[in-house]
């Protein structure tokens, strides 16, 4: 069974950085690509950030270009997120995400990411 568990999440202020860490376990890390999600307060939970599993290939959402970066490193099974110039628009529980299946396949289709983990707060003020 996949596990992901994130961390680095926290409180900080508009135009601060701030970097997140997922550890993934569970099956051989560095054959599947690997995706960041978020879900604000009252909204659906929507696609951040994605990585091929050799890491040469990123996908992002358009209002994070630009000012998040994902990467990964697979000797040590962990996938990141480097969020810089954050925007108060940014505050959302972030989810590490990992996909069902598709070993070796880039890009993956959203809907194929079924293993969550459970989250970490990024609280930006403005």
């Amino acid at each position: 069974q996949v596990q992901l568990v994130e961390s680095g999440g926290g409180l900080v202020q508009a135009g601060d950085s701030l970097r997140l860490s997922c550890a993934a376990s569970g099956r051989t890390f560095s054959i599947y690509s690997m995706a960041w999600f978020r879900q604000a307060p009252g909204n659906e939970r929507e696609f951040v950030a994605a990585i091929s599993w050799s890491g040469s290939s990123t996908n992002y959402a358009d209002d994070v270009k630009g000012r998040f970066a994902i990467s990964r490193d697979n000797r040590k099974n962990t996938v990141y997120l480097q969020m810089n110039s954050l925007k108060p628009e940014d505050t959302a529980v972030y989810y590490c995400a990992a996909p069902r299946g598709t070993p070796l396949m880039w890009p993956v289709h959203l809907n194929l990411y079924g293993f969550w983990g459970q989250g970490t707060q990024v609280t930006v003020s403005s």
